[in-house]
């Protein structure tokens, strides 16, 4: 049975990632074995990524999406629209997702992302999350537990937080009336990745 990464289903579903690969690796002047060592391969592995024998995963896309200075997309060969700086209250329409409500604060498909999140009391305080990236939240109103790693912070308004998302993080309201916050990771798109709101696979309560 062939492999999730280099089986005859997957030929041709990201045709310009093997190019790129290589391309982006030189404008960050990076030479083959320093790349792969941030990324956590081995030389020989990122080169077949680069003349196309092996398809990344996701998590190695990311990884040297990381590396690379860029995004997801961008290694993918996306071609993203052109987007307004400015994001107006009236144009954020609001979406659920595991029980919080949150609206774009920020374009899509940039390196952060950028919301503003309410969560209502008692939703997902078991869920932990651990993904790449960093995550940094300000409290707007209410008050928030915090569980980071073996450490709990509670944070009242006006409070904030800044920290890498790979440390076991789990978000909960204190007050019954839930809690809002400003919400900006740095969760690199791509066609698969998600929002770092409501149940996502792997986690664990």
């Amino acid at each position: 049975m062939s492999s999730p990464e280099t089986g005859p289903a997957d030929a041709g579903i990201l045709p310009v990632v093997a190019p790129r690969l290589r391309a982006l690796r030189r404008r960050a002047a990076l030479t083959l074995e320093a790349a792969a060592r941030a990324a956590g391969l081995s030389p020989a592995h990122l080169s077949r990524l680069e003349t196309g024998q092996r398809q990344p995963s996701l998590p190695m896309l990311l990884a040297l999406a990381r590396v690379y200075g860029t995004t997801v997309s961008e290694l993918l060969g996306e071609t993203v629209t052109e987007r307004d700086a400015v994001v107006r209250a009236a144009d954020m329409e609001p979406t659920s997702a595991g029980g919080w409500t949150y609206w774009q604060a920020g374009s899509p498909g940039r390196g952060m992302q950028a919301l503003r999140v309410h969560v209502p009391h008692g939703s997902q305080g078991d869920i932990v999350r651990v993904h790449p990236g960093e995550e940094w939240l300000y409290v707007l109103t209410g008050r928030l537990r915090l569980r980071l790693g073996d450490t709990t912070h509670r944070l009242a308004p006006g409070d904030s937080a800044h920290f890498d998302s790979l440390t076991p993080h789990r978000i909960a309201a204190q007050d019954p009336d839930g809690v809002e916050l400003l919400f900006v990771h740095t969760l690199l798109q791509s066609p698969t990745a998600t929002l770092c709101l409501g149940p996502t696979h792997g986690e664990t309560s």
